[in-house]
């Protein structure tokens, strides 16, 4: 089935947040902070409202009030003359042109006070210094004493840098109020119910005060999943201006007011016996939080269910520092997570001498090891054998490597109608969004799965928060989530078949605990070629076998894959940022910040099984946005260790870090 809005997407008629037409419109360009801590003293508007075109200069002199965020500071935009991070928002320009806006924006003088030195170190958890722990810490058995007796031990320390979202398209809005006091915004956003709710507290709002709409949008990784300071800042600069407010987060800015991945410090030990039985598994992880919003990463969350251990120790910490401030990316916590796990895997069967296949499948547990909840399904050792066929593997040839890889199926409450119209079609109304995943066309089929018609049939509509409320786009949740309220709206229509209309809220039904581990599994399997004469790393072959349940649609769900693994590809090779001594990001543009291109990725193969599982959700789905990522970039470094007997436990293994380690090596 071709996607819904194909034709629409690539002859121009699909609109993003910031073509919509509006009349009198005004454009906002946004002024970030020079410094990383102390206090904005003056911002010098006179200078350039005295430009022509300049209508409004916005700052913490002159911002509305708003009621205040208390779980994301980065909401409370312009309420502090306080300086938490370099390149956080300080003021804005509105004026009657883009560039206009832009220029002024330049030229603006901010001056600043009590500046000092920022706190930018993430130390590893070896060392010992302040910080706060996050989540619920494991503690099984005798960690400590198994750690004393284990023949064969593995006690590494393994790094992933900042890295960032990069949507295609950047976070835009366009504000606009009636004259009645109700907003409405077109945003490029995961989720405009959330969107929406948030936007009203802020602004002391009614919910049905505000509209967000957001039909199309050109990706989010997470950059997206809750509103960012751009939504608060359009609505803010419309209010002041009494006129609609283009406004546009550029490339540059997006690195520091978006969110990224936090860095990692991740401590990873195992101790098994000498037939690759692992005997205690210990996972800590450090990462990073700006001192206006606490975010969490949990890299240990993959280490509670993938491998059987009796003694286990697993801890996150957080350390605040004065750093922008860290969000959701493509796979949290289970992406940096599974390259430590995964790599410390892959040296222990070299300590061990063992297949690193067959050290996985000797340690598969057969319930969940932490919480001792049966898996709702789990085939994480079909796709390791399965895989292992099909990539032709062989542990003893060189530059081939493997990883597994999970993540969790969830899913959020939602309501949806489903309504019949004339002629024996349908429409079905949620809202829902569509980030570039094809969701539109996921839920059109799910839809007319459950009413027993044609998916032309159906017509899905989606992308606005007057439609039924939903959940966001986030943790691979959406078809999980969405499809099921679809499915009991569409259900509850046909089992009345006197009835126009069926609305349904699946609050309850997903609250209710179904009693098993449920996860996504799969395996990632790489081959690299190193030049050992420059330290450059090619991956010419790619391959991801995945468990995920039912695959509504296979052209999707293929798509998503390999848009995961070459994500994957990126993290492992070339993604990362580097803050200077001021707690700036100095790489912030795709000249310098490198993803991987198709020059990059020759082949990339995804496959999947067929998996029946009734426990998950109505349809049987599994999330599949994330898992592509999680275990690709162990694979890739545990194939570069198999090429070159040099074991990389920090990301990204560009030429710059390789090559001192090859030489080094030869010596």
């Amino acid at each position: 089935m071709s996607r819904l809005e194909a034709r629409d997407k690539v002859t121009g008629a699909a609109r993003y947040a910031y073509e919509y037409q509006v009349e009198d419109v005004a454009y906002a360009a946004a002024v970030l902070a020079t410094i990383a801590c102390g206090e904005v003293e003056r911002v010098h508007a006179d200078e350039v409202l005295a430009m022509p075109g300049v209508l409004a200069v916005l700052s913490c002199e002159n911002a509305p009030s708003l009621r205040n965020d208390p779980d994301d500071g980065e909401l409370n935009v312009f309420q502090s003359r306080r300086v938490s991070y370099r390149g956080q928002l300080v003021a804005a320009v509105v004026a009657e042109t883009s560039e206009t806006a832009q220029e002024a924006a330049r030229l603006l003088r901010v001056s600043y006070r009590d500046a000092r030195d920022p706190d930018l170190e993430l130390r590893p958890p070896s060392e010992t210094y302040d910080h706060e722990p996050y989540g619920e810490p494991v503690e099984i058995g005798d960690p400590d004493d198994a750690f004393a007796n284990a023949p064969v031990l593995v006690d590494a320390t393994y790094r992933t840098p900042a890295e960032h979202n990069n949507p295609m398209e950047p976070h835009t809005t366009l504000a606009h109020w009636d004259r009645d006091d109700h907003l409405t915004v077109y945003d490029s956003n995961q989720g405009p119910t959330k969107v929406r709710s948030t936007l009203a507290s802020l602004l002391g709002l009614d919910e049905r005060q505000v509209r967000v709409v957001s039909p199309h949008v050109g990706g989010g990784f997470g950059s997206k999943g809750t509103p960012r300071p751009n939504v608060v800042l359009a609505a803010m600069a419309a209010r002041a201006v009494g006129r609609p407010v283009r406004l546009a987060v550029n490339r540059r800015q997006m690195f520091a007011i978006t969110g990224y991945r936090t860095p990692t410090a991740q401590r990873v030990r195992l101790g098994a016996d000498t037939d690759g039985r692992l005997t205690v598994l210990a996972h800590e992880s450090n990462e990073q939080a700006s001192t206006v919003r606490g975010f969490t990463e949990e890299c240990v969350n993959p280490s509670k269910v993938m491998y059987r251990a009796p003694n286990r120790r697993l801890a996150g910490r957080l350390l605040t520092l004065d750093v922008p401030s860290p969000s959701w990316m493509r796979g949290p916590g289970e992406t940096p997570g599974m390259f430590a796990l995964e790599c410390a895997m892959d040296e222990l069967a070299k300590a061990l001498g063992l297949d690193p296949i067959e050290l996985r499948v000797r340690n598969e547990p057969e319930n969940d090891p932490t919480s001792g909840d049966p898996f709702s399904s789990r085939n994480l050792v079909a796709c390791l054998r399965e895989g292992a066929r099909r990539f032709g593997w062989a542990p003893d040839r060189k530059g081939l490597g493997v990883a597994a890889a999970t993540y969790p199926a969830s899913r959020g409450g939602s309501r949806a109608t489903a309504r019949r119209v004339a002629d024996g079609r349908y429409t079905v109304r949620i809202a829902a969004i569509d980030i570039g995943t094809g969701a539109r066309t996921a839920l059109t089929r799910i839809a007319a799965d459950a009413l027993g018609v044609e998916p032309s049939a159906v017509t899905v509509e989606i992308g606005d928060s007057d439609l039924p409320a939903a959940s966001l786009a986030g943790g691979s949740t959406g078809t999980a989530s969405w499809g099921t309220a679809v499915v009991r709206a569409c259900e509850k229509l046909t089992a009345d078949p006197a009835a126009d209309e069926a609305s349904v809220d699946t609050a309850a039904e997903v609250g209710e605990q179904s009693g098993y581990s449920c996860h996504a599994f799969g395996a990632h399997f790489a081959e690299v070629d190193v030049d050992f004469d420059t330290g450059e790393v090619r991956v010419p072959r790619l391959l991801g076998v995945y468990a995920v349940g039912r695959v509504v649609d296979p052209v999707l769900a293929r798509s998503q894959f390999v848009g995961g693994m070459t994500m994957g590809l990126g993290m492992a090779l070339t993604e990362h940022t580097v803050l200077d001594a001021d707690g700036g990001f100095l790489n912030i543009d795709l000249a310098q910040y490198h993803v991987p291109t198709c020059a990059d990725v020759p082949s990339v193969e995804a496959v999947w099984l067929d998996e029946h599982d009734p426990h998950v959700n109505p349809m049987g789905t599994k999330g599949l946005g994330e898992i592509g990522t999680v275990g690709t970039a162990a694979a890739i470094v545990n194939a570069v260790h198999s090429a070159t007997g040099v074991r990389f436990r920090e990301l990204p293994l560009t030429p710059q870090t390789v090559l001192p380690r090859l030489i080094a090596a030869r010596t």
